[in-house]
């Protein structure tokens, strides 16, 4: 039998974790083993439970979701934090990526992708939504003063990319939405999710935030002229 993701769910209103646990009930490898109701409770939570998967919450009193996220993966790198929030604000989302935060999901989101979202992180890979992606990607063109950057973006070959990931990537780069660039390309969004995914693996990068800032950090030696 498939052993059961063990969840700790963080939130200042008892409402929403119990909103949650009713969307988690039916889904018998998902298994909330505990509560918290601020960043310290949470922290003594994972010590107590030690879950698979923190779903934490942002704005929290006494300690809020990052600073939370930040002191679970100095204890215990091993244990994935997801988080689930109604801000979508690019300095919330890249403050929780820098702390540590495994994945980043909105609470207005679908259950199917809620769900996916909890699977994704609890084996070990990255999972932020299409907007959130978006995000991340705009707020880091924006922080770094590069959102009119409009170079052509070559990779090396020491990277391995194809014709194809190179393009995407200009485009990922320039601060395209991946359904618009699915729609210059006349592509499904889910080949060009595919293709991104490919990039962030060759070039050893675990989310849109850290691609651009490999990027951005060796561009004199990933730019082909």
């Amino acid at each position: 039998m498939k052993k059961s993701v063990k969840i700790v769910l963080v939130d200042d209103h008892e409402i929403v974790r119990n909103g949650i646990k009713l969307l988690l009930d039916d889904e018998e490898d998902l298994d909330v083993v505990g509560e918290a109701s601020n960043g310290e409770e949470a922290i003594a939570s994972v010590q107590t439970y030690q879950p698979d998967v923190v779903i934490m919450d942002i704005r929290m009193p006494l300690m809020n979701g990052i600073d939370a996220t930040r002191k679970i993966k100095e204890l215990q790198q091993e244990i994935k934090v997801l988080i689930l929030s109604m801000h979508d604000d690019g300095e919330y989302i890249i403050k929780s990526v820098e702390e540590g935060a495994d994945g980043y999901l909105l609470k207005d989101s679908s259950k199917p992708e809620f769900l996916k979202a909890i699977h994704t992180v609890s084996s070990g890979q990255k999972y932020f939504s299409g907007d959130i992606s978006n995000t991340l990607v705009n707020s880091y063109l924006n922080a770094k003063g590069k959102a009119s950057d409009q170079e052509s973006l070559r990779i090396s070959d020491s990277y391995h990319l194809t014709r194809r990931e190179r393009e995407i990537l200009k485009l990922i780069y320039e601060g395209i939405p991946n359904k618009e660039i699915a729609n210059q390309l006349e592509k499904s969004v889910r080949t060009i999710e595919t293709h991104r995914f490919n990039i962030m693996k060759k070039l050893k990068v675990n989310n849109i935030a850290e691609l651009m800032k490999k990027v951005g950090m060796e561009k004199e030696l990933i730019l082909n002229n």
